[in-house]
């Protein structure tokens, strides 16, 4: 049994009075819980149910819909490779069973070591940069079967790896505990979007287009009726 110690039970009640209806803060929970216990735990469930006033089954209903919420032990690092469309045709499959053979783990499988957990997952969102990885949900763009063992080969060698993006990859406990709510001091470590995903916004700047003005449609109290309106009101 993994017990909730009373600092953690003290944080979970924290995040529950965050929210006008504390049953709104139970996602957040369920990563502080992870954080605490590296899975979602029986004992973790009782306790968001605990605060929040509702049944151990409504919190388990949630806990076991997203997939971001683990029933099993997941390793210091859970390496995520995308295998929709696009970046499965740009290589995601290829780097997915590279790393399968690699590791000798499975789908959802996590190296003896305790180091990597290795999953395929769906779209990341950032298909200007296909092949993507996440390492505990810091993006690794623009990957290849050879970038993907040398990344996974770092981090169980414990050497420092950065997202492709700036930031500094951290563990997977840490990472859920900024899920929670509570900031690891890395936020200005990484740009919040790269050049890929603001290369319109780049062209529209450099050639002053603008969005046409919708017929009929008044712009609104306080709302910038051009680009240059918006970029005058920065």
């Amino acid at each position: 049994m993994t017990q909730v110690d009373d600092k953690t039970y003290a944080e979970l009640e924290q995040i529950a009075a965050r929210y006008p209806e504390p049953r709104s803060g139970l996602l957040p929970m369920l990563h502080l819980v992870q954080s605490a216990h590296g899975r979602i735990t029986p004992e973790g469930i009782e306790a968001c149910a605990d605060i929040l006033g509702i049944s151990a089954a409504d919190v388990s209903g949630v806990a076991t819909f997203y997939t971001m919420y683990k029933r099993r032990p997941v390793g210091d690092y859970h390496v995520g490779v995308c295998t929709n469309t696009l970046c499965a045709v740009m290589g995601g499959d290829a780097i997915f069973s590279r790393l399968k053979d690699h590791l000798d783990v499975g789908n959802d499988e996590t190296t003896p070591d305790g180091k990597i957990t290795l999953e395929h997952i769906e779209c990341n969102a950032a298909c200007d940069y296909a092949p993507v990885m996440m390492v505990n949900w810091e993006f690794m763009d623009n990957q290849t079967p050879e970038s993907a063992t040398q990344l996974v080969d770092d981090l169980r060698s414990g050497n420092e790896v950065r997202s492709t993006r700036g930031p500094r990859i951290v563990t997977w406990r840490q990472a859920e505990r900024v899920l929670a709510g509570y900031p690891d001091g890395l936020v200005d470590e990484g740009p919040a979007a790269g050049p890929a995903s603001l290369v319109g916004l780049r062209l529209a700047r450099e050639n002053d287009w603008k969005a046409p003005d919708s017929p009929g449609l008044e712009t609104g109290a306080g709302a910038p009726s051009s680009t240059s309106e918006a970029e005058e009101g920065k």
